[in-house]
């Protein structure tokens, strides 16, 4: 299978960076993956789970709570506001984040309680698909 770059940033660090067979990233319109030769294409990253397939099959998982995705002829780049090994997620610090989100919705009202909400809901779904993984 051929293989592409692929850098996952966030302010903090460099999450990944290597030649990988596939990226499934949640982007803000759904999700997608992306294989070498993909089409050039910037999207928005909503909270959710990197998954990088690398060596044949093996693979590893990277929460990501938004941010920038771009392919171009360089490969892929994700630009993520945060960037944390699924391991590593601090699932009571999510739920207080989640906590802290509703509580500031009670004020909010028109476009900007649609995009919070929005938003909250990806929250909402990724400690829904965290507590899954954490049963396994």
């Amino acid at each position: 299978m051929a293989t592409f770059h692929f850098e996952l940033v966030s302010p903090e660090k460099i999450a990944f960076s290597g030649e990988v067979d596939q990226v499934d990233i949640p982007g803000a319109e759904g999700d997608f993956g992306v294989f070498a030769g993909h089409a050039p294409l910037i999207s928005l990253l909503r909270p959710g789970i990197v998954t990088v397939y690398s060596d044949g099959g093996q693979h590893s998982q990277i929460v990501v709570l938004g941010g920038l995705a771009e392919v171009g002829p360089n490969g892929l780049t994700l630009l993520a506001d945060v960037a944390t090994s699924l391991q590593d997620v601090d699932r009571a610090e999510l739920k207080k984040q989640i906590a802290d989100m509703e509580e500031r919705t009670k004020d909010m009202e028109g476009s900007e309680l649609d995009r919070e909400i929005t938003r909250l809901d990806h929250f909402k779904a990724l400690d829904d698909h965290l507590e899954g993984t954490a049963m396994h």
